[in-house]
């Protein structure tokens, strides 16, 4: 069973920066297209961003230009950097992947497999 595990969420200021990282294992990282979520309290789970094996991204609009996925297939790490944080980054944040390599979206049902989550809280 591919297992992923998020760490790297804390909390921080607003305007400051995270780095939050996804280890993966049990699976050959490098055909999987892995993504980024995160689920508000009270709100819907939604896509960060995604990568796919060979290095294509894509980005919600709400996290353009501030944040950046990228991933390292030697280590099977995936890795977000966040910076000039909101307090409405506020969230859950979890690791997905779908074999791939290939991505297509930010939609949950397009993903397999997830982590248990990073908490980010972003005070203003």
């Amino acid at each position: 069973q591919v297992q992923l595990v998020e760490s790297g969420g804390g909390s921080v200021q607003a305007g400051g920066s995270l780095r939050l990282s996804c280890a993966a294992s049990r699976l050959t990282y490098k055909i999987y297209c892995m993504a980024w979520f995160r689920q508000a309290p009270g709100k819907e789970r939604e896509g960060v961003a995604n990568i796919g094996g060979y290095g294509n991204t894509m980005y919600a609009d709400s996290v353009k230009g501030r944040f950046t996925i990228s991933r390292d297939n030697d280590k099977s790490t995936l890795f977000l950097q966040m910076n000039t944080l909101k307090s409405e980054d506020t969230a859950m944040y979890y690791c997905a992947a779908v074999r791939g390599p290939y991505c297509n979206g930010l939609r949950q049902d397009e993903y397999s497999y997830w982590g248990q989550g990073t908490q980010v809280t972003v005070s203003s």
